[in-house]
């Protein structure tokens, strides 16, 4: 039962092509059971890794012992450091609700342009790729994703346009965290001194530059259709541009960890400085018929009654402190359901809060209304403070990932490293997997640094200890769904990959010998659908793709960099992150819904990547290859 096993690719009839009709089984039963049957997303996780686990023992000769023991290691993995940055990255963000904040916060925002495509671009895009910059793991979507709904996005739609924008900084998340690991994994199976953490992060910031300055457009698109396109183009060609752009130098010429957080904040004062001199025309039924919506943990200026799912859902009424108040179409007709969430009613006395909150809110003193509109004014103390929290993350992170730092801090007792209890697994090398060795980097994990920014702004907004305690608590019950998809989703990634089935899935598409250039991208892409992570993607095929272009004579350079730059435009269908932006918005269930509104954009930019890996390939842009 607990026998050692070694990995083998062509189980079925010693041929990779019949082995990998069983080894996709469980990859084609997640997405049927997301994309087709509308199944919840941790249900479809749990029936997929019990697939995964029948098709490992069945038809790989996995030991019963062992395939489980994966599958525990891979939930261990999912919550820690996956989950564990994604919980405490919501709860900083949940405090800023707590002590009103986020509301704050929310009008800065739409002081800058009171059009939702421009606040799209600006939050989605930009403040989103920082938030990836600095932690990634589904951070940045379960963030962006309640900050658009409170700007008038309705649950769904602030959820596709999240996804949507979360593609080109993600490379380079986490301060370059699947760089890294792409080349520790890729350098070790390929002798090509490119192979490095600087030069592949040049290579991968001459493909996702080229991303980002589409993104924005069809986030624009996304919003509010042809006629957002129209209207917007120069704020989203602006953004893009001049991501790109920022993201190619930093890339190639500064640092390959802050790209992104060069790239974000470049590219978040372009927008900025142009909508001060320019103004897009804001059409009058850009926000209409706005419905009731559920907002988790939302606890700001107006009246909300705790739903008993752990959401809070505001009253119905009319927004007052934006200019719009309607939302856009999505085809610019007003043809489809427009995006917009709940208007707000701020005809209630300023500063009021529930009989509960036994605290006044800082927020509730410096709140000024006019007679008529009730136009909302805020000190620039209580702006600070609601830019306090990001600020303290972006502190501390530069802070541990200081090189001595950091070098300190991946030491015992603050980094400790064991072989899962138990788990005795051979590669087809004849050498232990590196996946049965389990980090618990306990203290400088980024969900660690978290709490410690968690408790420093709690400190800052004047929240008491106990309101942070069951705010804390909060924020497990409202991600309980996801938590599990999360667990389920990594716990089948590891079965998959330490029982043999991913390499018979990466074997059979690098028998296409030279048209595996094309399809390189498609293999990452798999891995991040599957697993949630540009990182895991990588360390799963890094090593495949650089053995393959030995075997091809093709770049392996290139190939490896396809892998992480395919990878991200998986990101947006991968089931994890579906499950945090769905439990973000209190949209628990309906992850097949949001599936299905992000599956063709991740295709189309799926095949534009397939073919400019294809043209870097050959003599047209083989220039771009460093």
């Amino acid at each position: 039962m607990f026998d050692q096993f070694t990995v083998v690719t062509d189980p079925v009839g010693e041929s990779v092509a019949l082995s990998a009709i069983f080894a996709v089984l469980p990859l084609l039963t997640l997405f049927v059971l997301l994309g087709v049957l509308k199944v919840k997303a941790w249900l479809a996780g749990v029936i997929s890794l019990a697939v995964a686990l029948i098709v490992a023992v069945a038809v790989y000769a996995m030991p019963i012992g062992q395939a489980v023991l994966s599958a525990t290691e891979g939930a261990a993995f999912g919550f820690f450091p996956i989950l564990w940055i994604v919980i405490n990255a919501i709860w900083v963000y949940n405090l800023t609700v707590e002590s009103g904040h986020f509301d704050v916060l929310r009008r800065s925002f739409e002081r800058v342009s009171p059009d939702m495509r421009i606040q799209a671009i600006i939050i989605a895009f930009c403040f989103g790729a920082l938030l990836e910059a600095l932690a990634g793991f589904g951070t940045p979507v379960a963030i962006t994703v309640v900050m658009l709904m409170a700007l008038g996005f309705r649950p769904i739609h602030a959820a596709s346009v999240s996804l949507l924008a979360n593609t080109a900084p993600v490379a380079f998340g986490a301060l370059a965290t699947p760089i890294v690991t792409l080349a520790s994994v890729s350098s070790g199976a390929n002798p090509d001194p490119r192979l490095t953490v600087d030069t592949l992060g040049a290579m991968v910031g001459r493909q996702t530059p080229i991303l980002a300055v589409v993104v924005p457009l069809m986030l624009v698109a996304l919003v509010d259709g042809r006629r957002g396109i129209r209207q917007t183009w120069p704020a989203a060609v602006v953004a893009g541009v001049s991501f790109g752009l920022a993201q190619f130098v930093a890339a190639n010429y500064i640092s390959v960890p802050l790209t992104d957080i060069v790239a974000a904040l470049v590219s978040a004062a372009a927008v900025v400085l142009l909508v001060r001199v320019w103004r897009p025309a804001t059409p009058a039924d850009l926000g209409r018929e706005p419905e009731a919506a559920a907002v988790p943990a939302a606890r700001g200026s107006v009246d909300a009654e705790l739903a008993g799912s752990g959401t809070v859902r505001a009253a119905a009424g009319t927004r007052s402190d934006t200019t719009s108040t309607a939302a856009p179409g999505l085809g610019g007709s007003g043809g489809e359901t427009p995006p917009g969430d709940p208007r707000i009613d701020e005809t209630s006395p300023v500063g009021r809060h529930r009989d509960d909150d036994l605290e006044p809110r800082p927020t509730d003193q410096v709140r000024a209304a006019t007679a008529g509109g009730r136009r909302i004014a805020d000190t620039p103390a209580e702006i600070g403070r609601a830019y306090a929290p990001y600020l303290i993350i972006i502190a501390i992170f530069s802070v541990a990932n200081l090189g001595a730092v950091k070098t300190a801090l991946a030491k015992e007792p603050w980094t400790v490293k064991f072989a899962w209890p138990g788990l005795d697994i051979l590669g087809g090398n004849g050498k232990p997997l590196s996946s049965v060795t389990f980090t618990l980097n306990w203290l400088p994990a980024a969900g660690t640094l978290m709490i410690l920014a968690g408790i420093l702004t709690a400190l800052v907004l004047r929240v008491s200890a106990g309101r942070a305690l069951r705010a804390y608590g909060r924020t497990y019950v409202e991600l309980r769904y996801a938590i599990v998809t999360v667990m389920a989703v990594l716990a089948l990634a590891y079965v998959m990959n330490q029982s043999g089935q991913t390499n018979t899935l990466g074997a059979f598409l690098a028998a296409a010998g030279g048209a595996f250039v094309f399809l390189s991208a498609i293999l990452g892409w798999i891995g991040v659908a599957v697993t949630g992570s540009d990182t895991s993607a990588n360390a799963l095929f890094g090593a495949l793709q650089v053995q393959t272009a030995a075997r091809a004579g093709l770049d392996p350079l290139l190939l490896a960099a396809a892998n992480s730059s395919g990878g991200v435009l998986g990101k947006m269908i991968s089931p994890q992150n579906l499950a945090i932006a769905a439990g973000a918005v209190g949209m628990a269930g309906r992850e097949g819904e949001i599936f299905r509104k992000v599956f063709g954009w991740s295709l189309v930019l799926l095949l534009f990547m397939c073919v400019l890996v294809a043209l870097q390939a050959s003599p047209v842009l083989s220039w771009m290859v460093p």
